[in-house]
């Protein structure tokens, strides 16, 4: 089968689209035929080897340990292994694997799902890693309640889009944080308010809960935007180093948590079966829409990653097996 293979470390181009023995489905395991697969920003700090930390996190030292990237997907059964019940050859599925940048990917029973009538192939392939993002920062980390004022920075991004769907959909009043040209695209996915923030500042209001999902802003800049009560999730950053690249806020806000009255929490999510269900019942019900930037061909891997690193993206970018 045909492949995005990594051997090593180094930019978008190291990643190469060859071809590889395609994977065979063990016990409680299903072969897909990847039809559209999600890029995230992980997908390009796996493939540089930065932050370092990673690499220590069991990723890989000195070259990557899995050669084929990719998590989120969507595609139709194949086959499945002993102990398979869920799915049977032929259905149309979506979920997370590792490897989903290829023709054929093997995943877990449990984290995968019957695929929405309602999306297409290349809508499903972007949910389950930023729509879960989304939902354990909201729900788990955020406490979200109805009534609740959310303001969502990054509300143009992958986890940002659907965060505001699903902030909305819990009732809360949600502000959204972006560049002048994605707020239309951030009012249509239901923001009441929309802040410019090249033009405006965050902090003009007070907010129950931020979600940061971008950028990297200071814990006092963002504490200066909450209610006195209120609550911050970090879940995500960019542009902070070769070797922490970001998660040094993680680490300052649970030091300062137990200090302030806010509650300042950051999120290390985490991929799971049950939020594959709830993120599709929801998108059964009409309550909640991947926002697709663009797709490109599986052999065109670099330039994806490329256009989304550069935040040229407005939603989700999705490869096309």
């Amino acid at each position: 089968m045909k492949a995005i293979v990594q051997d090593r470390y180094g930019s978008p181009d190291v990643l190469e689209f060859r071809d590889t023995a395609r994977p065979s489905p063990g016990a409680g395991e299903v072969l897909v035929r990847v039809h559209a697969a999600g890029v995230d920003p992980g997908v390009r700090h796996l493939t540089t080897g930065h932050p370092y930390l990673l690499r220590l996190l069991g990723f890989g030292l000195r070259r990557p340990k899995l050669p084929v990237r990719g998590l989120d997907f969507a595609g139709t059964v194949e086959e499945t292994g002993d102990g398979v019940t869920r799915v049977r050859p032929g259905d149309e599925v979506f979920g997370v694997c590792e490897g989903a940048f290829a023709e054929y990917a093997v995943a877990k029973q449990d984290l995968v799902a019957a695929k929405p009538a309602r999306l297409s192939f290349e809508q499903a392939a972007a949910v389950l890693v930023s729509g879960g993002t989304a939902l354990q920062a909201l729900r788990d980390a955020g406490r979200v309640r109805p009534g609740q004022r959310v303001l969502v920075i990054g509300a143009a991004g992958g986890i940002g889009t659907f965060a505001v769907q699903l902030a909305r959909a819990f009732g809360a009043e949600v502000t959204g944080v972006c560049s002048t040209a994605k707020t239309d695209l951030v009012r249509t996915l239901g923001a009441e308010h929309v802040v410019d923030y090249t033009r405006e500042d965050i902090a003009a209001r007070q907010y129950d809960l931020i979600v940061d999902t971008a950028g990297l802003r200071s814990l006092t800049t963002l504490r200066r935007a909450l209610t006195p009560r209120g609550t911050l999730v970090i879940a995500g950053g960019e542009n902070g180093g070769r070797w922490l690249g970001g998660i040094q806020r993680v680490f300052r806000a649970a030091l300062l948590n137990p200090f302030v009255r806010h509650r300042l929490c950051g999120l290390v999510s985490r991929v799971r079966g049950e939020d594959l269900e709830v993120l599709r019942d929801l998108i059964e019900a009409g309550k909640l829409t991947p926002a697709l930037d663009r797709t490109y061909p599986l052999a065109d891997v670099a330039a994806a990653i490329g256009h989304l690193h550069a935040g040229r993206a407005a939603g989700k970018v999705v490869l096309t097996a």
